[in-house]
């Protein structure tokens, strides 16, 4: 009877002496977390500045780019119809997109044969468009190397925790573990989030520079069919 008195006083006391880790552990917070992922942070850290940086930088400038008054082609078409070279340019200085840009170099070709103004058009495009995908190829790169810094921090961690372990011998204590196991997964998952937050941003800015891509080619056949026009 006294020994079954003596276990359940043990018991209580290992429980009460667990109850304070169980809650240190709950209010553990992410910066405390994110320290525990080691040097391995920094450059996932770094990622996901940049990342983030590329993405709204290049967001603002292809909305900026997607925005085409609609009646801009229709205006074009009078102009050069009333033979209002001037103001048909002057319009498209005042408009900051890249249609207006890639017009804006045809109708100063007219007058060339048509081949030398749809070339003219096709290298003013290419140029915009070099410049709404500047970025997007560092975007990528970070959606590919985040995950492999990360995977990078966990061999690192298990090795750290075999280390312990072997160092340990027989006295082994999960604590001892605890350090290479944290750097293990903490850095895991930081890097599989800044990857997949990066690939995602990536892919939504390229199906907006598509977008854009398509207008510039529609409105770009459109001035050459008006210039392909007959001269009544």
């Amino acid at each position: 009877m006294s020994n079954l008195i003596l276990l359940q006083i043990s018991l209580s006391e290992n429980l009460n002496n667990l109850e304070p880790m169980q809650q240190g552990e709950l209010t553990m917070s992410y910066w405390e977390l994110a320290f525990k992922g080691g040097w391995v942070m920094i450059p996932i850290l770094v990622l996901s500045i940049v990342a983030v940086y590329i993405f709204f930088e290049r967001y603002f400038a292809i909305k900026k780019a997607e925005k085409v008054d609609f009646n801009f082609m229709n205006k074009i078409k009078d102009y050069i119809h009333d033979d209002k070279i001037d103001s048909a340019i002057t319009l498209c200085q005042s408009s900051e997109n890249p249609v207006a840009k890639m017009i804006e170099k045809g109708i100063s070709r007219i007058g060339r044969p048509l081949n030398d103004i749809n070339a003219a058009i096709e290298n003013v495009g290419k140029l915009e468009i070099y410049k709404l995908e500047k970025g997007l190829p560092t975007l990528a790169t970070v959606a590919g190397a985040a995950p492999m810094i990360g995977f990078l921090g966990t061999v690192m961690g298990m090795i750290r925790a075999f280390y312990d372990m072997s160092n340990a011998g027989a006295n082994i204590d999960v604590s001892l573990l605890s350090s290479g196991i944290y750097t293990a997964m903490i850095t895991t998952m930081a890097g599989l989030m800044v990857g997949i937050v990066a690939f995602l941003a990536y892919n939504a800015l390229v199906a907006k520079v598509e977008k854009v891509v398509f207008r510039l080619e529609a409105n770009t056949t459109e001035f050459m069919d008006l210039l392909n026009e007959p001269v009544n």
